[in-house]
C-alpha cells in the first residue's frame, strides 16, 4: 500500500503543479487543479495511515474523513 501510495503521489503532485498555474481559470480548469490537488493529499494522507495503521485503527477513520472534507469543499468551490 505505502509503495503504490508513493508511486501515485508523485505522478499527482508533479500533475497539481503543472496545473497550478492555470488553477483561477474556468471552471473546469479550476476543477481539475483540485481535483489533482486533492489526488496528492489524500495520497499523502494513505502514506500516513499505512505508518499509523501499523500502532492503531483509528489512522483510517481519520483519514476517511479529511478525505471526505477535502471532495466536498472542492466541490463547492467549484459551484460557487
Amino acid at each position: 500500500m505505502s509503495m503504490i501510495a508513493f508511486l501515485a503521489l508523485s505522478a499527482n503532485l508533479g500533475v497539481a503543479v503543472l496545473l497550478y498555474a492555470f488553477r483561477s481559470g474556468g471552471a473546469s480548469m479550476h476543477s481539475v487543479w483540485l481535483c489533482s490537488r486533492n489526488d496528492a493529499i489524500g495520497n499523502l494522507l494513505v502514506l500516513l495511515a499505512a505508518w499509523g495503521v501499523l500502532q492503531q485503527v483509528w489512522p483510517d477513520l481519520v483519514v476517511a474523513g479529511l478525505m471526505g472534507t477535502l471532495g466536498l469543499t472542492a466541490a463547492l468551490s467549484v459551484v460557487r
